[in-house]
């Protein structure tokens, strides 16, 4: 069953994948980097958290940087594992960064794992 990307069932169907996924072989780059994520649709913003490499609801407080992106966007980066699609948008002004830059740069340096990328390829298979 597909739902829609960041509705609350699509939250709930990717911490199930998650879960059963093991471990990620997450890079220590990706580790180390938490960011409050707002992704802009018609519907209204959808607040998004990242640590570890991994999603969660809601914002945190406390965390050194913020992104503001579209939904498109957001789906082509963390979707369809678009990384270039994040770069490209940052570097033209698409995507706004706030706070402490250098673990957004890092992050955006290394290459997914293997296990990373077949938890990309599930999560993709049950988004609208």
């Amino acid at each position: 069953m597909r739902h829609a990307f960041l509705s609350a069932p699509w939250f709930d169907k990717v911490d199930e994948l998650i879960a059963a996924a093991g471990d990620l072989q997450i890079p220590a780059e990706m580790k180390a980097v938490k960011i409050n994520i707002t992704v802009s649709s018609p519907r209204g913003d959808a607040q998004v958290f990242l640590e570890d490499g991994l999603f969660s609801r809601g914002h945190r407080p406390g965390t050194p940087t913020t992104l503001l992106l579209t939904e498109e966007l957001a789906r082509k980066v963390f979707v369809d594992g678009d990384n270039a699609a994040g770069v490209q948008a940052f570097l033209a002004g698409e995507m706004k960064a706030e706070g402490d830059l250098a673990g957004l740069v890092a992050m955006s340096t290394v290459e997914p794992s293997a296990a990373q990328k077949r938890l990309t390829v599930q999560i993709a298979s049950i988004t609208e």
